[in-house]
């Protein structure tokens, strides 16, 4: 049956969100301008049971076949109301929105059967975590345009318990899901949803152009292993924006693909801002770059951060055999509240696919600006340990500010040169002070604001 009352309410909602994104300043290449759709149906008219307990996957599945007539017609929107809908994976379809009221729950299964399985990305040759496939993201696309996934502060749900102890005992027949992911898609939006207890993680995009993450909150618990927020990967023109990251590992990690297999593939991340966000990670970094980043990346803009309770507040990673590069990252107006390590910049972490990797692949690491940063409670204020085949070049520390804990030894330096102006506690002398830092600021397109 249909509700029009319903549909209206629906319809004004989109056009709020529209207003918002037009009234929004930056630099964001994607600036999101959503019409309303012309055709809107409730999942209730496919049999769904919003009881937490029947299996609703086919509802989703069939609703979004049915919504698919629509695409050449200006599109359609799928309406999940109050209840708590379980369901198994399911792929979304271009020009649809997903929208999902205040007081909906989308609990993703715990039966790993109700998760298909796919091929794994071919910028990384295999699962994360095991060899051979993976399991679908709960909610998923793949080539689409134009497609929304918002609502009224609605929740997602993966209900991840199962998945991290999996995980933990070593008993995974496949590397995790993840909560939402688009493939090869342009014109996508995330807004205004609470994302809950990811298997892996919240949002993913990957081979994905124009992006838009806007208001929403993540959490997952401290203790579960490598969740992780948002990860821009391998894609260009993505926005993160007034959102609240609390996770087990890192809340927003920017990637590129792994060794080999991404530098076949040869996908850059680039053009990516991010900022008003709230940050925690537990055991991670609250803004990481790598460790998998062989397509390289570039062109990052992060401010207005605020960096509280976490292990690492911003750090670098990478290692023989990535290739790739991150160079042009400019992040400013930063606070960091009660973390271990400020600022890393890591040369020797993380794993390879496999033994294919080819050692004298170098990833190089330049132009990266950190200023603008205030610190309270920080243990260190920076760990900078560049390769002695690929030293980091180009580190400008300007205007940064640390209260730390460690006052003996605040700063690890090796295998890299850069510069540094208006700096507390005093940098290594591989950062020597100097106005350099600010011409190069302004040389690869830093204003005053952003």
């Amino acid at each position: 049956m249909k509700m029009p009352v319903a549909v209206l309410l629906l319809l004004a909602l989109s056009i709020a969100i529209r207003t918002d994104a037009e009234e929004s300043g930056g630099e964001c290449g994607f600036k999101p301008s959503l019409k309303p759709r012309p055709h809107s149906v409730s999942i209730l008219e496919f049999g769904a049971v919003g009881d937490g307990k029947t299996l609703n996957t086919l509802a989703f599945q069939n609703a979004i076949f049915y919504l698919k007539s629509f695409t050449d017609k200006g599109g359609a929107q799928l309406y999940v109301p109050p209840g708590k809908w379980l369901t198994g994976s399911f792929s979304l379809t271009s020009h649809l929105t997903l929208f999902v009221e205040k007081g909906a729950v989308i609990l993703g299964s715990q039966d790993p059967s109700h998760w298909d399985l796919v091929d794994p990305l071919p910028s990384y040759g295999r699962g994360i975590e095991l060899p051979g496939k993976r399991y679908q993201s709960l909610i998923n696309g793949d080539m689409l345009q134009d497609v929304v996934v918002t609502g009224d502060n609605g929740t997602i749900d993966g209900q991840g318990s199962v998945w991290w102890d999996w995980f933990e005992s070593h008993s995974l027949n496949y590397s995790r899901p993840h909560l939402v992911e688009f493939t090869s898609s342009d014109y996508v939006v995330v807004s205004n949803l609470t994302f809950l207890n990811a298997p892996a993680y919240s949002i993913h995009p990957v081979y994905c152009s124009n992006v838009a993450v806007q208001n929403i909150s993540v959490s997952a618990p401290g203790e579960s292993p490598y969740t992780i927020g948002i990860v821009p990967d391998s894609s260009n023109n993505v926005c993160i924006e007034d959102s609240r990251i609390e996770v087990g590992y890192d809340a927003i990690s920017v990637k590129s693909g792994w060794d080999e297999y991404g530098i076949a593939y040869d996908r850059p991340t680039t053009d990516v801002y991010i900022r008003r966000v709230y940050l925690k990670s537990s055991s991670g970094s609250s803004v990481a770059f790598g460790s998998e980043m062989s397509g390289g990346i570039s062109n990052v803009h992060v401010e207005q951060v605020h960096i509280y309770n976490s292990f690492s507040g911003i750090e670098f990673r990478t290692a023989k055999g990535r290739g790739g590069y991150i160079k042009r990252i400019i992040i400013s107006d930063v606070e960091l509240r009660n973390t271990n390590t400020a600022f890393g910049a890591i040369g020797d972490c993380g794993s390879h696919p496999d033994d294919n990797f080819d050692p004298n692949a170098l990833p190089v690491l330049d132009q990266i600006t950190l200023q603008g940063v205030i610190g309270s409670n920080i243990t260190t204020a920076g760990n900078f340990t560049g390769l002695a085949e690929s030293p980091f070049t180009s580190l400008c520390l300007f205007n940064v500010s640390l209260a730390i804990r460690n006052t003996l030894s605040p700063w690890t330096c090796s295998n890299v040169a850069g510069f540094s102006e208006s700096v507390s506690p005093e940098p290594c002398p591989e950062l020597e002070s100097s106005s350099v830092c600010y011409s190069l600021l302004n040389s690869y397109g830093k204003s005053s604001d952003i």
